[in-house]
């Protein structure tokens, strides 16, 4: 719940506020626990579906932290490692979609195929733009950005549809019949897309980029989030 709130606090605030970079390091910290907690106890019950889930979860919010906090073209050993671990995710989700696909129910956990495909597709796309950043020597301006938000929205996601949608018998039944909490499941998805479309097609944020591009004004900034 903590994850939820946070995550939705970050996107409200004005970006590179105190306040988003506050519900920011609140955000990530809680879905890294979040993630590795959900993934360990799938793990020990052998839901590998959940397992991918929570991997994956993980991975997208430390490198958008990680592309939040550094400045424009700085790459490092843990780019390297968080690729191979957004390849290795990608290819087991995919390889559980096939798996799904070929079953009567075409589903595996009351997972379908259909998501399984969906997911590893984010994950070889996040590895594909790992390999263009390291590549390219790292990323820059409003692609630092968006790079930052939609992986962050992403993991929003991740964690609204496993609560929303995953957790269904803690909402009553007459909720669960309106269909309702579809909206607050895809409400980070739409998102996802009204900022990244600002960010990447408007004059928006292109402000932002620079003065959060260098060490200085970077070091400027976490220091604002600091209480006193």
């Amino acid at each position: 719940m903590l994850g939820l709130l946070s995550g939705a606090a970050t996107i409200s605030f004005r970006k590179a506020s105190r306040q988003h970079i506050l519900a920011g390091n609140v955000f990530v910290i809680s879905m890294m626990g979040m993630s590795t907690a959900g993934a360990y106890l799938a793990f020990m019950k052998h839901q590998m579906n959940n397992v991918f889930g929570g991997v994956l979860a993980f991975y997208l919010v430390t490198t958008a932290w990680a592309t939040a906090r550094r400045r424009d073209g700085e790459t490092g050993i843990f780019d390297w490692g968080a690729l191979l671990v957004a390849l290795a995710v990608g290819g087991s989700i995919v390889t559980y979609g096939f798996e799904a696909a070929k079953r009567p129910t075409h589903s595996i956990g009351g997972v379908p195929a259909g998501m399984f495909f969906f997911l590893g597709s984010v994950a070889l796309l996040s590895a594909a733009g790992d390999v263009r950043m390291l590549v390219r020597g790292g990323v820059f301006g409003v692609r630092r950005i968006a790079r930052h938000l939609w992986r962050m929205c992403f993991s929003l996601f991740i964690a609204t549809g496993s609560f929303f949608l995953g957790q269904q018998q803690v909402f009553p039944h007459w909720l669960r019949k309106t269909n309702v909490l579809f909206i607050p499941a895809i409400l980070p998805l739409i998102l996802l897309i009204f900022w990244l479309s600002r960010v990447l097609f408007t004059d928006a944020f292109k402000r932002t980029a620079s003065r959060y591009g260098t060490h200085e004004d970077r070091t400027a900034l976490r220091e604002q989030s600091l209480p006193g």
